[in-house]
């Protein structure tokens, strides 16, 4: 178990953490994680589970309704009873939506949360993600920073990975990963990685990296730099287990409408398919 001093310094003093569950095993490690985050921060944890419903299976009788309850309830049971033995306490709050993302989003505004913690539903290929999952809406439209657990991980945060394009999107993912290396003296390895498209543009990718080293220098961090050629969100996951990353940082490029993210943007690419956990960083 990783000590209460290093979680907290590993994101900060977050006052407000939103888990939202969709009551699956898949959100085992993310139900862990924020516990282990609200625990080290000393803070409330709020846990969202929202019931996704078909009207159409609502209007053929309660039965459908009345399993997704109890459900929920054995569900709710098993947060508590883990919160409990680290002395968290929870809020609980049940939504129903035909959209689960939407209440998630709406929720972390009330709350101004300060993080949102969710789980992933395995390595199911990148069809279901290209088609829009709702942790990619999550995070397409969430007003803060979203650490996505898969099932089985642990966060040690011994080895993290920022992974940058140089655009605005990145300077937050970027300082992020820099106070992570800064606060935390645990932090064993921080790699730096930025992919070039093509060979020829190997240049310019160093040239953001650079930027990065300067930065970090500036706050006493060392950092290992690496640049990458060939599809972005294939090789940061690659470099990723290569590295032996357990967190990767990376930020969210914004929307301009439902057909960009139908189409999946590097950050959701990556969510998917990476074997650690990702925290994707909002400007």
């Amino acid at each position: 178990m990783v000590n209460d001093k290093y979680k907290m310094n590993l994101m900060g003093d977050l006052k407000s953490i939103l888990l939202a569950t969709d009551g699956s095993d898949f959100s085992r490690g993310a139900i862990r994680e924020a516990i282990s985050f609200a625990r080290a921060c000393k803070t409330i944890l709020t846990v969202l589970r929202v019931l996704e419903y078909n009207p159409e299976f609502e209007t053929g009788g309660g039965r459908y309704v009345e399993e997704m309850e109890r459900a929920a309830k054995e569900h709710f049971d098993y947060i508590r009873g883990m919160a409990s033995e680290e002395n968290v306490e929870c809020e609980i709050i049940v939504r129903r939506s035909v959209q689960a993302y939407e209440s998630i989003v709406e929720e972390a505004t009330r709350q101004k949360a300060d993080v949102i913690v969710m789980g992933r539903r395995g390595n199911t290929g990148l069809k279901k993600l290209l088609l829009g999952s709702q942790t990619a809406k999550t995070i397409a439209y969430a007003p803060c920073k979203i650490l996505v657990v898969p099932k089985d991980t642990e966060i040690k945060g011994e080895n993290i990975m920022l992974a940058t394009d140089g655009s605005k999107y990145s300077d937050a993912a970027e300082q992020e990963a820099i106070n992570m290396a800064c606060r935390c003296p645990f932090v064993k390895n921080f790699l730096a990685v930025s992919v070039a498209s093509s060979k020829d543009k190997v240049a310019e990718a160093q040239k953001r990296l650079d930027r990065v080293t300067a930065n970090a220098e500036k706050r006493g961090v060392k950092v290992d730099t690496l640049v990458l050629v060939g599809e972005p969100y294939k090789a940061i996951v690659n470099a990723s287990m290569e590295a032996g990353i357990d967190i990767t940082i990376m930020g969210s490029h914004g929307r301009t409408g439902i057909e960009r993210l139908l189409m999946g943007s590097v950050a959701e690419r990556v969510v998917a398919l990476s074997m650690s956990s990702v925290l994707v960083s909002k400007i």
